[in-house]
């Protein structure tokens, strides 16, 4: 790793020269710095790493410098759903595909050649010639559903059942969507009717909502035993 980070710096340098923008040493500190870490950092992330190892930049440079990274092959930008956009390393000849945690943010890498050759079959079986792909798989991780148990998806309650909002695993426009009708963690809601198919009617106070099951599964809920009914 320290031998392949020493070629990554000096190929940097190469490109970078030829660039002719000044501040060099500056920039090879940058990216020997994120050189050092295999992890999916932020702006942010980068300039707490910076100043632990005794730089004081700019954050536009900073930001500059990462996307210049971008630019010539050494990192790629990733937006993940509900997250600032991070940058991870781009090894020359690999490829892997991320698993993200909608509700602690942690991303797992994974490859599979298996998976990786049923693309290609299937791109080739539409006379599709691929250039390039990502796949991204949003859940829960293993910590988090452990802290979770015994949960479930609102889609999953039974007509008749109460229960209490415990989380909400989507993005940040579900949760403006929710907000906008009332719902945040804590909230109680009583299932008026949920028959497997269509929407949810759900009471929660006095009021009554619709709620689609694409919505509905992304609440977490747990079941509130004193207050409910027999079905």
């Amino acid at each position: 790793m320290i031998n392949n980070n020493h070629f990554e710096k000096s190929n940097f340098r190469i490109l970078i020269e030829k660039d002719n923008i000044g501040r060099m040493e500056e920039r090879l500190n940058i990216i020997d710095t994120f050189l050092d870490i295999e992890e999916h950092v932020t702006l942010d992330d980068m300039m707490q790493l910076l100043k632990k190892a005794g730089y004081d930049y700019q954050p536009d440079f900073v930001r500059q410098c990462l996307n210049r990274f971008v630019e010539h092959g050494f990192a790629q930008k990733k937006a993940f759903e509900g997250q600032s956009p991070r940058y991870e390393h781009h090894h020359l000849g690999k490829h892997h595909d991320h698993l993200i945690c909608t509700k602690c943010g942690n991303i797992l890498e994974f490859d599979n050649d298996d998976m990786e050759r049923l693309q290609l079959k299937i791109a080739s079986n539409l006379g599709f010639h691929m250039l390039q792909h990502k796949m991204e798989i949003y859940g829960l991780c293993s910590g988090c559903m452990a802290e979770r148990h015994p949960l479930m998806p609102l889609v999953m309650a039974k007509s008749g059942e109460n229960v209490v909002i415990k989380d909400i695993t989507g993005g940040r426009t579900v949760r403006n969507r929710l907000a906008s009708m009332g719902l945040r963690s804590g909230d109680s809601l009583e299932i008026i009717n949920n028959n497997g198919q269509g929407r949810l009617i759900v009471g929660h106070g006095s009021t009554r909502l619709a709620m689609g099951r694409g919505v509905a599964q992304k609440i977490m809920v747990s079941l509130d035993r004193q207050n409910t009914q027999s079905a």
